[in-house]
C-alpha cells in the first residue's frame, strides 16, 4: 500500500458512514513542504454533514484516528497532516524490493490476454526516418508496460507496402533507375527516384496517370510489376532491420497493407448485408452522422478500396486471430479522426469489441520549430541520429572513464538509449523540437543523466561488496532516505497509470525523479560510513538500482552497471 491508501484506511474507518474509501482518498493532497508531512487531508468536505467548523472536525478526526503506521499526526487549522513512521514504511519497502527484485510492481491484471499493437510502420522503400521514430519507441515501451501487469503484447509493424507509391516508384524505376544503383544502396536509391517522381510531376502531371496504370497493373498480379515491388519490398526490410536492430526493437508480425488485399471483399459483403453501404457521386459510403463523424469512403467510383477499408480488415483478422481483450494503434495525432471512423463503423457491423480499440496518438518531433518533410527530400535518416548520438556519447565516456573495459558497447547502449529516453519522457501528446548534443548529456533531465545514477549506486555496492540478507530487515528513518523510500513505494502505482494512459512519460519522470532523490541522497549521506546503519543505507541503494533498472527497461533502455 502507497501512503495515501494508509491514510485512506485510517481516516476512513471513522467517517465510513459518510464518505466512501474513495471519496476520502479523492480529498487526500501531498503537502507542499515536507514540514507539513507526508500526506494532508482537509475536513472541509464534512462540514456539511457534521454541522461543525472544520478545524473541530479536524481536532475531532485526530482523536479518533489510529496512529499505529503514524509518526504523528498534527492538526494545522482545518487539515490533518499526516507523518508517516519512516521506520515501519522503509522496512516494508525496501524488504518488498529485495524479495520481488525487478518483479515489485508485476500484477496480473492482463491475466495473459492478447494486445495486438499496431506500431511503427514505416512505408516500403522509403528510408525509415526521425519521423518514425515515435511510433516505434512508444509502441515498445507500451508493450512491455502492459506485459509487466499481465497483458501479453503482440508487435505488428504494419508495413506500407502497397498504394499508388508504387505505381511512382515503378515508373520512376524504369525511367531514370538502374539495377546497380538499386542494389548498391537501395533505400537511398528509391528515396531519390520517389522524390525526383514529384519534382518531374509537378511538371507533366501526366506522369501521374502513368503511375496509376503501373499500380492497376500491380494490384491485378501483373508479372514485371509484382517482381519490382517484392524486390523493393525485401530490400526495404533489410535496411529496416539493421535500426530496429540498434534500437533492440522485434516485431511478431510484419504484416503490412498488402497482406489484406484479398480480405477486403468480405469486409465489403459484410457492410452490405447489414445496408450500410450508401451511394455517394458514385463512391461507397457508410453514413456516420450520428456519431458526428464525416461519412467513411469504403470504395471510390473506380471501385479501389481505401485505408479504412484495409484498417476493417486488418482489426477482424486480428481479432480472430489473437481474440484480442485491447487493441491498440500507436499512430499520430493527425489520423484521430480516421480511427474514429473506424471504430465507427466497426460499431454499426455490431461488433462490441470496437469499444476495445484505442488509438494512441502522439505529437511530431520538430527541427528548429518545423516538421520533417518526406516529399520535397528534407528527411532526418534515423540511422544517422542514432550513430551520432552513439558518438557523442563516447566521446563524453572518454573523458569521464577513459579506461572503461566495454567502451563501445556502452556508448550504443547510451547513446541509442538518449534518443529514446528524449522521445518517451515527453507526454506523447506533446510536439518537440530535437537537438542531439542537449539529449546526449550526462547531466539533467536526460537518459545517460539516469543511466549514470544507475551505475554509480552499482560502483557503490561494489565498492562496499555488499551481500543482500534476504532475512534482515533492512529499517531507516532520516529525511534524506525518505524521499528515495517514498519512490520506491510509488513505483507500482506509477506502472498501472502509465498502462492505463498508454502514457510512457509517466515512467520516464518517475526514472528521472528517483535518479534526482537518489543523487541528493549520496550528496547529503555518507553511504560508506562504518556505523550501524551501513547495511542498511547500502540496501536502499540496491533497492533503487533495482527500480531504476526495472524504470529504463519499461522504456527499452539498458542500465549500465559502469559507465
Amino acid at each position: 500500500m502507497n501512503n495515501k491508501e494508509i491514510v485512506a484506511k485510517a481516516i476512513y474507518d471513522v467517517v465510513k458512514d459518510d464518505l466512501s474509501l474513495e471519496q476520502v482518498e479523492q480529498l487526500l493532497e501531498n503537502p507542499k513542504s515536507v514540514d507539513h508531512g507526508d500526506v494532508a487531508f482537509p475536513a472541509f468536505s464534512l462540514a456539511k454533514v457534521y454541522r461543525k467548523a472544520p478545524q473541530q472536525i479536524a481536532a475531532d478526526l485526530a482523536d479518533k484516528i489510529e496512529n499505529r503506521n503514524f509518526k504523528k499526526i498534527e492538526v494545522v487549522g482545518p487539515y490533518l497532516n499526516f507523518f508517516m513512521d519512516k521506520k515501519v514504511v522503509s522496512q516494508a519497502i525496501i524488504g518488498q524490493v529485495l524479495q520481488e527484485k525487478n518483479h515489485y510492481g508485476d500484477t496480473t491484471l492482463g491475466a495473459g490476454r492478447t494486445v495486438p499493437i499496431d506500431m511503427s510502420s514505416p512505408n516500403i522503400a522509403k528510408p525509415i526516418s526521425m519521423g518514425h521514430l515515435r511510433s516505434t519507441v512508444i509502441g515498445n515501451s507500451i508493450a512491455f508496460i502492459l506485459e509487466k501487469i499481465g497483458y501479453e503484447p503482440i508487435r505488428i509493424n504494419h508495413l506500407g507496402d502497397w498504394g499508388t507509391q508504387f505505381g511512382k516508384l515503378i515508373v520512376a524505376y524504369k525511367k531514370w533507375g538502374s539495377e546497380e544503383a538499386v542494389q548498391s544502396e537501395p533505400i537511398n536509391e528509391l528515396l531519390r527516384l520517389y522524390v525526383h517522381f514529384h519534382e518531374e510531376a509537378e511538371e507533366k502531371p501526366e506522369l501521374d496517370d502513368e503511375a496509376r496504370a503501373w499500380f492497376k497493373k500491380l494490384e491485378e498480379g501483373d508479372q514485371e510489376a509484382t517482381e519490382l515491388w517484392k524486390w523493393f519490398r525485401e530490400e526495404s526490410l533489410k535496411e529496416f532491420d539493421k535500426i530496429y536492430a540498434m534500437l533492440e526493437v522485434g516485431f511478431d508480425s510484419y504484416n503490412g497493407e498488402a497482406f489484406y488485399n484479398d480480405k477486403m471483399d468480405e469486409v465489403v459483403t459484410l457492410l452490405e448485408e447489414k445496408h450500410l453501404l450508401k451511394e455517394n457521386q458514385g463512391a461507397e459510403i457508410v453514413d456516420l452522422t450520428e456519431y458526428n463523424l464525416n461519412p467513411a469512403l469504403i470504395r471510390k467510383s473506380d471501385g479501389a478500396t481505401l485505408y479504412i477499408t484495409r484498417d476493417l480488415a486488418a482489426a477482424l483478422y486480428r481479432k480472430r486471430t489473437y481474440d484480442f481483450a485491447k487493441a491498440i494503434y500507436v499512430v499520430g495525432n493527425e489520423q484521430s479522426n480516421h480511427f474514429k471512423q473506424l471504430k465507427a463503423v466497426i460499431n454499426e457491423l455490431g461488433f462490441e469489441w470496437s469499444q476495445d480499440m484505442t488509438h494512441v496518438p502522439f505529437g511530431l518531433i520538430t527541427q528548429g520549430g518545423k516538421k520533417l518533410s518526406t516529399r520535397k527530400g528534407k528527411i532526418v535518416l534515423l540511422e544517422e541520429v542514432l550513430n551520432e548520438a552513439v558518438q557523442l556519447a563516447e566521446n563524453q565516456i572518454i573523458e569521464k572513464n577513459p579506461d572503461l573495459a566495454n567502451r563501445e558497447e556502452v556508448a550504443k547502449q547510451v547513446g541509442i538509449g538518449s534518443v529514446i529516453f528524449h522521445d518517451l519522457k515527453n507526454d506523447r501528446l506533446n510536439n518537440f523540437d530535437f537537438v542531439l548534443e542537449d539529449v546526449v548529456r550526462f547531466e539533467g533531465e536526460t537518459g545517460p543523466y539516469v543511466q549514470y545514477t544507475h551505475a554509480r549506486a552499482m560502483s557503490i555496492l561494489r565498492k562496499a561488496d555488499f551481500t543482500m540478507d534476504e532475512k534482515a530487515e533492512y529499517v531507516l528513518d532520516d529525511k534524506d532516505s525518505w524521499e528515495v523510500i517514498k519512490l520506491l513505494q510509488k513505483f507500482p502505482e506509477v506502472v498501472l497509470q502509465a498502462a492505463e494512459k498508454y502514457e510512457p512519460s509517466v515512467i520516464a519522470k518517475h526514472a528521472i525523479q528517483l535518479a534526482q532523490a537518489f543523487n541528493k541522497y549520496y550528496a547529503h549521506v555518507k553511504i560508506l560510513a562504518e556505523d550501524p546503519q551501513k547495511e542498511n543505507r547500502l540496501a536502499l541503494v540496491y533497492a533503487m538500482a533495482t527500480i531504476l533498472k526495472e524504470d529504463l527497461r519499461l522504456l527499452g533502455l539498458h542500465a549500465p552497471n559502469e559507465m
